[in-house]
């Protein structure tokens, strides 16, 4: 079955950097797009930033110039290092996959197939 397996997130204080990594296991990792996600207390589950599974990638304008994905598809992995880091960035990060789709909206969490558990990133002001 497919798996999808964050880590990275932890404590930082604003203006430092955090990179998380997504493993995934049991589908073919090259053809899904792949995308970061996340949840603060009490708000929506939000889009943060995708590298789809054209080569392109897309952010969420609050953290554009701070965020970068990018993924290595030998090692089945996507990244999302997190530079400048903010306070309001603190929230449980997630990595989400979806199959190939020249449709979809990639914004969404209704478009995709697979989540993973989640990781916690803090940041302290």
């Amino acid at each position: 079955q497919v798996q999808l397996v964050e880590s990275g997130g932890g404590l930082v204080q604003a203006g430092g950097s955090l990179r998380l990594s997504c493993a995934a296991s049991g589908l073919t990792f090259s053809r899904y797009t792949m995308s970061w996600f996340r949840q603060a207390p009490g708000k929506e589950r939000a889009f943060v930033a995708t590298f789809r599974w054209l080569g392109n990638t897309y952010y969420t304008n609050s953290v554009k110039g701070r965020f970068t994905i990018s993924r290595e598809n030998a090692k089945n992995t996507v990244y999302l290092q997190m530079n400048s880091l903010r306070p309001e960035d603190t929230a449980v990060y997630y990595c989400a996959a979806t199959a190939p789709s020249y449709n979809a909206n990639y914004t969404s969490p209704s478009a995709y197939d697979y989540w993973g558990q989640g990781t916690q990133v803090t940041v302290s002001s």
